[in-house]
């Protein structure tokens, strides 16, 4: 489970900071990186971050109880 929670803190990482490269710069780490794959893949990629912020929330409210 500590596996997890760390894969799960580290995409939270990287995706907050491609949300903030985008914001301040304009610039889409995540398309950077995925330049030749299928547009559809950037999609799951951004789902996937997503859920991973809700799974984090859930892991947060734990560590606070």
């Amino acid at each position: 489970m500590r596996m997890l929670n760390n894969i799960l803190v580290s995409l939270l990482i990287v995706g907050g900071l491609n949300w903030l490269l985008v914001g301040i710069f304009g610039f889409d780490l995540i398309a950077f990186l995925f330049e030749g794959a299928i547009p559809t893949s950037y999609g799951i990629i951004y789902i996937l971050v997503g859920v991973i912020v809700i799974c984090s929330l859930s892991l947060f409210k734990k560590t606070n109880d």
